[in-house]
């Protein structure tokens, strides 16, 4: 049910002061009635929770007014998806993008409190390795700096980049909990979830203009909640949304198991569930790990697209002109699976025919490539693509043929070019080739500086480069602007793109890919 008020009788709340005084008596009021403690016997924990909640309180107004003038304006608006956003510490990083730091330690300092001692307790949040998820919150922080509307996707994962030990002279991995004290930084969107299956089958069935459509039934399907955390541009001249999905059961307990005593066995979709969101980059040396790897890729890209297209519909009613309002990054491979599961909602579920969902689809998606060497591109066993995913194998296979047909008739390619090329790597055990879906399905693509770009053209993507020489293209200036807009209010800098391959073995991938 939607409640339908007259904006003008909506009593909207002032924006909140920001002078030391206000900002301690707002700190206080929110230790007390927020956190429930009382300030003489509040620990730094507490104290770090009731400044970031008052903090946060100045941050809304601007998110909203945000909101509202991408709406009004009809703007466009960047999509980043990223398996990792390695955004720190976000106390110092907001405050000081807010120009409120000194403000915010008088008003600590008033309370007895030492804002460098509180700030050093938040826990860095471990949703990156490395170059990729430094980068990806970087461009997110200097989009908003650079006034561009964005939304970033990602995992809101339990236990992310771990931490380790030394033990006998060995490196241990031990997980992160950078959860341990909540994250009061956040809004869970309980109201913003979607369903999201695997496995099963596809049916075709004749759509009443005649035509066969398909039907996806998954044998499984969980739930995908949303949690976001504002992301505030410099100076707080815009503030976009980082949106993470959790992961949860359709039924979080099988009560006929737990009554008939099986009170382990009863959580087991619960806790197939949650694994989705539980570990950054589990271990794939196991047929079970590289499952779980896919799964969790399927799951945030089928979510996240599917909040973009309902974002979209609600306010345009129309797919035709998702090009021209919708701009969708995929930061790496990770999120390739994209490409196939855009065509499947647009063609099963919104009815467009397949070449249209394929030109809205190539108009719609861009792609930023992170390794120049072909091992390192990530790969999937056919076999477990078709278990996990059968539509959207299907799906590869129509555009595979599409652009195999294209390569021979308009660009003669000899047979090495199209093995090149092909989506499905015939060498050996047969494995799909998300370097390859992401490249086809994207308008552009670009790497990680204007060199690595170029390298791109003569090594990795020659073939694909020489079918479409248009599509590898960055305007190396926009890169370093936007890289220096979002770093000029940190005091570190961001790691190099690939350095993500040397922090773990978490890192190398299917099959020695990523």
């Amino acid at each position: 049910m939607t409640i339908h008020t007259e904006t003008s009788e909506i009593p909207f709340p002032s924006p909140r002061p920001t002078d030391p005084e206000a900002l301690a008596k707002d700190i206080v009021e929110r230790l007390t009635y927020r956190i429930g403690k009382d300030v003489k016997v509040a620990k730094p924990h507490d104290w770090l929770t009731a400044a970031i909640l008052v903090i946060r309180d100045r941050i809304i107004d601007r998110w909203m007014a945000s909101t509202r003038e991408t709406y009004d304006s009809g703007g466009k608006r960047v999509y980043y998806l990223s398996l990792e956003f390695l955004i720190g510490r976000l106390m110092r990083d907001a405050v000081s993008n807010l120009g409120l730091m000194e403000e915010l330690r008088d008003a600590l300092k008033t309370l007895g409190v030492e804002i460098d001692l509180v700030a050093a307790l938040e826990p860095d949040a471990a949703l990156g390795n490395g170059g990729l998820g430094r980068l990806a919150a970087c461009f997110m922080e200097s989009m908003a700096t650079t006034d561009i509307p964005a939304y970033g996707y990602g995992i809101r994962y339990v236990h992310g980049l771990f931490r380790q030990q030394i033990a006998d002279g060995w490196q241990v991995e031990l997980p992160e909990t950078w959860l341990a004290h909540g994250n009061p930084w956040e809004f869970e969107r309980r109201e913003s979830a979607y369903e999201v299956g695997f496995g099963g089958q596809v049916e075709s069935v004749l759509a009443p203009d005649g035509d066969a459509r398909y039907v996806w039934k998954p044998a499984e399907r969980v739930i995908a909640v949303a949690c976001d955390t504002p992301i505030v541009g410099w100076r707080g001249k815009r503030v976009n949304t980082l949106r993470l999905w959790t992961a949860q059961p359709i039924d979080p307990i099988l009560l006929d198991a737990f009554n008939a005593g099986d009170h382990i066995g009863a959580l087991r979709e619960s806790n197939k569930a949650e694994s989705l969101a539980r570990v950054l980059y589990p271990a794939d040396a196991t047929p079970a790990g590289q499952e779980l790897r896919l799964r969790q890729e399927f799951f945030f890209s089928s979510a996240s697209l599917q909040d973009i297209l309902r974002r979209h519909r609600q306010q345009y009613n129309t797919f035709d002109n998702l090009p021209d309002k919708v701009s969708i990054q995929l930061n790496d491979t990770h999120p390739a699976v994209s490409v196939a599961e855009l065509m499947r909602l647009l063609c099963d579920v919104h009815g467009y025919e397949f070449n249209a969902a394929w030109e809205l689809v190539r108009k719609t998606i861009s792609y930023t490539n992170h390794t120049l060497l072909p091992e390192a591109l990530e790969t999937w066993p056919v076999p477990l693509f078709e278990r996990l995913l059968p539509r959207h194998m299907q799906i590869i296979y129509g555009i595979n043929a599409k652009i195999l047909l294209e390569a021979r008739k308009e660009r003669n390619f000899t047979d090495a070019q199209i093995r090149s090329i092909s989506l499905i790597d015939e060498g050996g055990d047969r494995r799909v080739r998300m370097g390859n879906l992401a490249f086809v399905g994207s308008h552009s693509i670009n790497g990680v500086s204007a060199l690595h770009t170029d390298l791109m053209k003569v090594t990795v993507f020659s073939d694909l480069h020489k079918l479409y020489p248009e599509r590898i293209q960055q305007d190396q200036r926009h890169y370093a602007a936007s890289l220096a807009a979002a770093m000029q209010s940190r005091s570190h800098q961001p790691v190099a793109g690939n350095d993500r391959r040397q922090v773990s073995r978490r890192d190398r991938g299917v099959a020695g890919s990523q």
